[in-house]
Formats: structure tokens, C-alpha cells, sequence
């Protein structure tokens, strides 16, 4: 029996060869859906795979400032709310410049303080333009320790 040239997505039990025409249709059904948890709030969803026309992420237009910024992140599938925030996020870092001198630096926008350190803010990370890997504490790119070979 041969392997189903959509193994990636196959998971039919199907007696019938694999690679028949219909076991490909079963295979990409519209049906297929995967219930997710996204990574930035933890919200559940449901990520439509198998009709990604009709998938809670389309609803959302993406800026193209927020596709670039998505583009240098860890996140997996994000939800519509997530995705609406990320696309309010990069307009707002928009009107902001990456403060490169201590003097530039705004308390309560860029960082703030908590026991004698600077923490520094979402805005400050996404002002950066990239993940340093530290796993920080409002960190906007996604990272943790578990994907930390990935950087």
C-alpha cells in the first residue's frame, strides 16, 4: 500500500489505497478543525485547518507593519483578539522612536520601576525590533525557555 502524498495532514483510518482520490478528498475535508490555546492570552479557539477561509483569523486584516513584526516572533496561531491588539500595538510603536540614549528613556512608556530595577515595557521590546533571548518579562515576541534553541 502506498503513503498518502498528504501524510502531513492525513490522519483518516482508511482502508482504501492511500493514494486514492478519495482518501485524499477525506483527508481535506472541510471539517478539519483544531482547538487551540493562544500563546499571547491564553484565550481557546478553534483554528480552522481544513477551511482556513472561514478560520476566526481571517476576520482580522493584518497591517503590513504587523505582518513584519509577525513575522520576527515565536507565536504559533494567534486569536482574532491577539491578532486586532498586535495590528493596535504596531500603530501605537509607530509614533515612537527606539530610545538609543538614557535620556530618552520615558518612565511609564518605556520601563518601569520595581524594586530598583527598570522593567522595561511591551512597547520598549517591539521599539527594539527583535527578541534578545532573555526570556523578559513582557516579552512581545513569543519567547520562552523551551524555544530558546530557536534564537
Amino acid at each position: 500500500m502506498a503513503t498518502c502524498f498528504m501524510q502531513v495532514y492525513c490522519s483518516a483510518d482508511s482502508l482504501m489505497p492511500k493514494n486514492n482520490f478519495r482518501h485524499f478528498v477525506r483527508c481535506m475535508r472541510m471539517d478539519k478543525h483544531e482547538e487551540k490555546y493562544c500563546p499571547r492570552c491564553s484565550q481557546s479557539f478553534t483554528c480552522k485547518v481544513g477551511d482556513i477561509a472561514s478560520c476566526q483569523c481571517t476576520a482580522v486584516q493584518l497591517t503590513e507593519k504587523a505582518r513584519i513584526f509577525l513575522s520576527k516572533t515565536f507565536f504559533d496561531c494567534l486569536c482574532k483578539d491577539c491578532m486586532m491588539k498586535i495590528n493596535q500595538e504596531t500603530a501605537r510603536a509607530s509614533a515612537y522612536h527606539f530610545p538609543t540614549q538614557k535620556e530618552m528613556f520615558i518612565e511609564g512608556l518605556h520601563y518601569y520601576k520595581e524594586n530598583g530595577y527598570w522593567v522595561f515595557t511591551e512597547l520598549y521590546h517591539m521599539l527594539r525590533g527583535y527578541c534578545c533571548g532573555n526570556n523578559c518579562r513582557h516579552c512581545v515576541y513569543g519567547f520562552s525557555k523551551t524555544n530558546k534553541i530557536a534564537i
